[in-house]
């Protein structure tokens, strides 16, 4: 397996209700690194920015107005398989369908407000990536 990178966000709902160091807790113990972080308070053009690809779908005004509600987190995550380790550590986007021991199972309140996010795919991180670090807060991390 080689080594990647991922976008990883604790969201909103998870950052007003105190859960921030215990997901990155979870993450650390998890094996993950994490190469960058940074809290920032999205506006809703930025949220639609980054949540282009689901502009039109009937979730999507209502996602913008809630990851602009309050701040994030952000991160880069590293290691061996780090997108679907980091799936697997978030659980199912609905906390009801997640297992047992993942994130969302035990921190989520719902669908829509389930705490975290991960990129799903190589390209997705590259451009999530992107959408929040610079090259000068990446280069030279290893």
């Amino acid at each position: 397996m080689e080594s990647e990178r991922t976008l990883a966000m604790i969201k909103p709902d998870a950052v007003a209700r105190g859960l921030v160091p215990r997901i990155l807790s979870r993450i650390q113990e998890s094996g993950l690194k994490i190469l960058a972080l940074k809290s920032l308070k999205l506006t809703a053009s930025d949220a639609g920015g980054f949540y282009e690809v689901h502009k039109g779908k009937h979730f999507y005004e209502p996602l913008c107005s809630f990851m602009s509600s309050g701040p994030i987190i952000a991160l880069v995550l590293e290691g061996e398989d780090a997108i679907a380790r980091w799936r697997k550590l978030m659980g199912a986007t609905d906390p009801a369908e997640a297992d047992n021991g993942t994130i969302r199972k035990e921190l989520a309140e719902s669908k829509e407000r389930n705490v975290v996010h991960g990129s799903d795919s190589k390209e997705t991180a590259a451009f999530e990536i992107s959408f929040f670090f610079s090259g000068i807060e990446l280069t030279g991390i290893k």
